[in-house]
């Protein structure tokens, strides 16, 4: 939702490097209770790409809150300081930004 992946491989590649047993767990477990679903890459018919449902969606208000949160006391993530500003300083653009299914940058 905020950084604008939606494959297999871009949520592999990401910061958080999450093993590959648990993001294919939480994948499933995601698609299972209908916060996104997959559909088959036109483009690769051999990989999948995700999307929110609009149950998922519905999160970005607490995805905002939890993001202004962090900013408030977790002083380590310097590289997230400006997403928390943003968040901050207008939270229905920032919610707005996150449902629009667009990556969320200063």
């Amino acid at each position: 939702m905020i950084a604008g992946k939606n494959t297999y491989s871009d949520f592999l590649e990401a910061e958080e490097a999450i093993a590959t047993n648990i993001l294919i767990d939480r994948l499933k477990l995601l698609e299972a209770e209908g916060i996104v679903k997959k559909e088959r890459d036109p483009e690769n018919r051999r990989s999948f790409i995700y999307h929110l449902t609009e149950k998922g969606e519905d999160l970005a208000p607490i995805l905002v809150e939890m993001i202004t949160w962090a900013g408030k006391y977790d002083q380590r993530d310097i590289a997230q300081k400006q997403m928390v500003k943003l968040a901050n300083a207008n939270k229905a653009g920032f919610e707005e930004k996150l449902r629009d299914k667009a990556p969320v940058t200063g």
